[in-house]
């Protein structure tokens, strides 16, 4: 059953020499529960891509579908309101709030849209994310790996439909990475999400339900 599909997006940046096909006519169908990975050389398009898909950037043409929601025919509030509840996204440079706390930065988007955390959930998700003895501390106080556990707690929190990963184990070691991966797939598993995720990593991107090659703006294979 798809979740998302994106159909003949186009954005290009510049004009004349110096114009550049950010993405060019791509399509997609993502499925409920599928782990896709998206790879390709720096400048491909992969971010461009990956902001399509959760309403942080506009196509020039083309429509983002998430389930039966086209994002190309909302307001800015909408789509604001609609990422919040829908799309947990989570960046390589963790963004945690510097003056919060753990606890506090895992369940801000919930605070945000209005909400009472669902204390069970963000136990569990604590709990299973190994943070249980750091939800007094501050960022500044962990490592890069307990920072980007924080990332994916808060981005689970708000039970999105879809995670968005945007290298999110690009700054961290080896085997910290594959130890993150491993806890996101398995959160992912345990809350039935949808996990998309940008990696340069070949070892990571095998781990994937399925890979996605795309090249100057374009998928060459899938």
């Amino acid at each position: 059953m798809e979740i998302l599909k994106a159909i003949n997006l186009k954005k290009t940046y510049g004009k004349g020499d110096t114009e550049v096909h950010a993405l060019d006519d791509v399509s997609l169908v993502v499925n409920k529960g599928e782990f896709l990975a998206i790879v390709g050389t720096s400048g491909s398009g992969k971010s461009t891509l990956l902001n399509m898909l959760g309403g942080l950037d506009k196509p020039d043409s083309g429509s983002v579908i998430i389930d039966d929601n086209e994002l190309q025919k909302m307001n800015d509030e909408a789509i604001t309101i609609f990422r919040r509840r829908k799309i947990g996204f989570i960046f390589q440079s963790f963004n945690l709030v510097p003056v919060l706390n753990v606890y506090d930065n895992i369940v801000l988007p919930v605070e945000l849209d209005g909400k009472k955390p669902d204390k069970k959930l963000i136990d569990d998700i604590i709990n299973t994310l190994g943070l249980k003895e750091k939800i007094d501390s501050l960022p500044t106080q962990l490592s890069g790996g307990q920072q980007q556990r924080v990332a994916i707690a808060r981005a689970l929190a708000s039970k999105p439909a879809i995670i968005l990963a945007d290298e999110p184990t690009g700054n961290l070691d080896s085997k910290t990475g594959l130890d993150v991966l491993g806890l996101l797939k398995t959160t992912c598993r345990k809350y039935n999400q949808t996990l998309i995720m940008i990696t340069h990593n070949d070892e990571i991107a095998q781990t994937a339900d399925r890979i996605i090659r795309i090249e100057d703006g374009r998928i060459v294979n899938a």
